[in-house]
């Protein structure tokens, strides 16, 4: 229906998939490294020598399966959402809610504690640091999220599908994407005065946008 969401990323970063269990973890260790490496030195100073030393491969290995270093980025960055949605759905299935808004609390919530303890995930967020388009050329990443959460909140809480809801949902995934960097840059752990201030406006602005919606 709308234009607006994008469920799934675009093409794969991988030029191909590994087939043997024994390539898997050997992937994995290169996407481990690649986000330890992104924490301690940047995006501007990593390099596909440096991924490779660290992950304890050769660097042909690295260019098997990766072109360069954004293609590594970009696949640590898919992880991340996969995390991410992965998690909430989680949440979502172990945990009773009251409504839609205890749910939008527990996303922000999640995006914290991943911000806290996930390696990577404070230098990277879902990409924007690197490439506003880094999750699917067509899309900017936060639109990207936004077609996940819509989907999450869509399954668990039967929302009207509708493009203004996608907009709204768009809108908030901005907006909280934002505060929260503010959180983050005032304290490392996240200033939990600017957590909670990120989710009442959240939950005010959605709360406006679904009544208006179901009007």
């Amino acid at each position: 229906m709308s234009t607006i969401s994008c469920e799934e990323p675009g093409e794969a970063p991988l030029r191909r998939q590994p087939t043997q269990r024994r390539s898997a973890r050997r992937v994995e260790r290169m996407l481990d490294a690649c986000a330890d490496l992104l924490d301690e030195i940047g995006y501007d100073a990593l390099s596909t020598t440096r991924i490779a030393e660290r992950a304890g491969v050769a660097i042909g290995s690295v260019y098997q399966f990766f072109p360069d270093k954004r293609a590594l980025t970009q696949a640590v960055t898919r992880r991340h959402v996969e995390g991410f949605v992965s998690r909430i759905g989680r949440r979502f299935l172990s945990e009773d809610y009251a409504g839609w808004w205890d749910a939008v609390d527990a996303i922000i919530d999640e995006y914290v504690e991943m911000h806290r303890t996930v390696p990577g995930f404070r230098s990277l967020h879902f990409g924007d640091v690197v490439d506003l388009n880094l999750l699917d050329p067509g899309s900017e990443n936060n639109t990207v999220i936004a077609g996940r959460l819509r989907g999450l909140l869509l399954q668990e809480y039967g929302l009207a599908d509708s493009e203004e809801f996608d907009l709204a949902v768009l809108v908030a995934v901005e907006a909280g994407d934002a505060v929260l960097k503010l959180a983050f840059r005032r304290d490392p752990n996240g200033a939990p005065e600017i957590v909670a201030e990120a989710k009442r406006l959240i939950r005010g602005y959605l709360n406006r946008q679904f009544a208006r919606v179901s009007a």
